[in-house]
């Protein structure tokens, strides 16, 4: 353990958040993602929520501040409905470390399965909520004064 990171990041985890570069992107997967599917960077966070897990990454991650949605959910396909607390959940984890951040952007499922497929890692959690995933571009980290 290391002091001041949360114990819900592995060490495969805290290697991948150092190991990303500025644009690069990182889904938080729900437990019924295809990641196997899609990437080849899977790292498993079985049991987590996606809420507790951005309250640990987001205090070591820089959202990108150059694009307009760094961060982007999956939106409902047609005749389904979104559950409003999943968000509302996430975006208090966001707001309380990055509350600067714009609102979260939705994509259909096939868009969210490509940049599902092109992101740098999918981190495959506990969570079941439906339409629980999310994708954090990664920013430039502010260096101090």
């Amino acid at each position: 353990m290391l002091k001041g990171i949360s114990p819900l990041i592995s060490p495969e985890l805290l290697a991948t958040l150092a190991t990303m570069g500025h644009g690069d992107e990182i889904i938080l997967a729900d437990a019924h993602f295809p990641a196997d599917s899609f990437n080849d960077n899977v790292i498993r966070a079985d049991g987590l929520k996606i809420d507790d897990l951005l309250d640990a990454i987001l205090p070591l991650l820089e959202l990108d501040a150059y694009v307009p949605d760094p961060l982007v959910m999956m939106a409902a396909v047609d005749g389904d409905t979104l559950d409003p607390t999943v968000e509302s959940t996430y975006r208090a984890a966001i707001d309380k470390h990055a509350a600067a951040a714009p609102a979260i952007a939705r994509v259909d499922r096939f868009e969210f399965y490509a940049r599902a497929e092109a992101a740098f890692a999918v981190v495959m959690t506990g969570e079941t909520a439906k339409y629980g995933n999310i994708l954090l571009k990664k920013g430039v980290t502010p260096m101090p004064a």
